[in-house]
């Protein structure tokens, strides 16, 4: 697909960090774009900056995904392209022991269906919503539309403490195959992104020395990964009409360990 002025973009997660970066990315080639996103403060700032639309959206949440899809769809028409990162982390041990009490305590499981709620099912809520409305599109050569999902490495390297994190991105990561094959038939692509360590708004608050390190872990370019190169893979998978079904590390050839 070509992206233009005609082209309508939703990205979740889009008033900060990769999706923020995808925004610009989109808006800066003249693609129509609507942000979903909890956080209204940053979505209008980022849509003022852009020229994007900024919809409130909570993705774990039907009747807020539903009024956002109809809201965007109102104002750039039916997406061809959906881009998914809207997520949380939250890092705790599956059972842990308190170094100074010795009390023991296991992952929360509210706060686990929580991270897989959002992470995961609030993507494929997203999904299957879009892939819905891409099958009333006709096809311009040969596809109607594209979804792009983002994982994480952790769904291959899952760390200490990511028990949830990793579950829920695997979940993510192992969407891709089998959406590809339920929606081949309607001409409609999907792929995943895994990116690695990311210079995204949660890694800034960490302090400089920490961020060097982790950057200097990557084996080449042994840096953070930026905002923009997460866009501009987004961007060639739009425009790849070959690349469907498929999980794409994007991490400077780093492996994790195990923490």
């Amino acid at each position: 697909m070509i992206i233009n002025k005609e082209f309508s973009v939703i990205v979740t997660g889009g008033a900060s960090g990769l999706g923020e970066a995808c925004v610009r990315k989109l808006t800066g080639l003249g693609a129509k774009v609507a942000i979903f996103d909890l956080n209204k403060a940053a979505g209008e700032k980022v849509a003022y900056e852009t020229g994007a639309a900024f919809i409130e959206c909570n993705i774990a949440d039907e009747a807020s995904v539903d009024n956002a899809f109809a809201q965007a769809r109102k104002i750039n028409g039916q997406e061809r392209a959906l881009i998914n990162c809207a997520g949380i982390v939250k890092g705790i041990k599956t059972a842990s022991r308190d170094k100074e009490t010795a009390e023991i305590k296991h992952f929360p499981l509210e706060v686990f269906a929580q991270v897989i709620n959002i992470n995961l099912i609030g993507t494929f809520r997203m999904i299957a919503k879009s892939a819905a409305g891409m099958m009333a599109l006709d096809t311009i050569d040969g596809e109607r539309g594209i979804i792009i999902n983002t994982a994480s490495i952790a769904a291959f390297d899952g760390q200490i403490g990511q028990a949830a994190y990793a579950a829920s991105k695997a979940g993510v990561a192992g969407l891709s195959l089998p959406v590809a094959r339920d929606l081949a038939g309607e001409c409609i692509r999907i792929n995943a992104i895994c990116p690695g360590i990311f210079n995204t708004p949660m890694m800034a608050s960490l302090p400089q020395n920490v961020q060097d390190s982790l950057g200097a872990s990557v084996p080449f370019p042994k840096r953070l990964g930026k905002g923009a190169e997460f866009a501009s893979l987004a961007c060639h998978i739009i425009e790849n009409q070959y690349l469907n079904g498929e999980n794409i590390r994007l991490d400077g050839a780093i492996r994790l360990g195990m923490k």
